[in-house]
């Protein structure tokens, strides 16, 4: 096997990164990926820097070990905290993709006047990759901590799920803006609300679409395209199996997906 027809590794703290996983499989279709949610671990929003860049590793590893050509990291938190510690882990030019990146070269391009939310958890927002990056557009930002859990939970488009988001982006942080970058991955299964809130006045932008489509410009530049030759089944793992989470990856993936439990502390 040639390694450009290796799989790709994609890694998250729960379901959140199956929206990256699920734009990198429209924009890259004939890639293979193998997808690791740290279940026994989430929210990495609510853990020290120390512990987000441990688990970062750990599970870089076993993506290594696998035999992946390149590294997603599919989580804000892990982006923020533990990007540069992942990268020490891989050889000297391996492709390694956070989410946090892409969004910033996207917001740089859009008009200088721009008034910019951002969403996220605790570990992202007290980072202040955001704030320092996307400066000097003007830029707000909120803590939303409970959003990923109540995704975990499977609180989507629903009563609660409407109220939670109305009681957060109706506070004072985010009352002038044009433009709010949803920092989570988990949030594109909120988006549907988020916008019904805005009534589609604001834009709204996930990482998704923008990771794949800088994953494709990184494989097309180390020349790691799948040959498309073989065909091979994608994998999922979790820390911590739960039924919600099987669920959620068949709806995004097919139920003919099959999900493995692989412990790391």
């Amino acid at each position: 096997m040639n390694f450009s027809d290796k799989p790709i590794g994609i890694f998250d703290s729960g379901v959140g990164g199956l929206t990256v996983a699920k734009s990198i499989k429209e924009v890259l279709p004939d890639e293979q990926i193998i997808y690791f949610g740290d279940t026994l671990h989430l929210p990495y929003g609510e853990k020290s820097s120390h512990s987000i860049v441990r688990y970062s590793k750990q599970i870089t590893q076993f993506l290594l070990d696998q035999g992946c050509k390149a590294i997603v990291i599919a989580c804000n938190s892990a982006s923020a905290h533990a990007y540069e510690a992942t990268k020490e882990c891989v050889p000297e030019g391996f492709p390694v993709i956070n989410v946090i990146d892409p969004v910033v070269k996207h917001i740089h391009q859009l008009e200088a006047n721009s008034n910019v939310g951002v969403i996220g958890t605790k570990a992202t927002i007290r980072s202040k990759v955001y704030q320092d990056r996307i400066s000097p557009i003007k830029i707000s930002y909120l803590e939303t901590p409970l959003l990923a859990a109540m995704v975990e939970e499977g609180f989507i488009n629903n009563e609660v799920s409407q109220s939670v988001i109305s009681a957060y982006l109706r506070k004072k942080e985010l009352s002038t803006i044009d433009t709010l970058i949803l920092g989570c991955t988990h949030y594109p299964l909120l988006e549907k609300d988020i916008k019904a809130y805005y009534n589609d006045a604001i834009r709204i932008i996930d990482s998704g679409r923008l990771v794949a489509q800088e994953l494709k410009e990184k494989l097309m530049n180390l020349k790691l395209f799948n040959s498309g030759a073989m065909e091979k089944n994608d994998a999922f793992y979790v820390s911590d199996y739960t039924t919600s989470f099987e669920q959620t990856t068949k709806t995004f993936f097919g139920a003919e997906i099959s999900l493995k439990e692989l412990k790391i502390t």
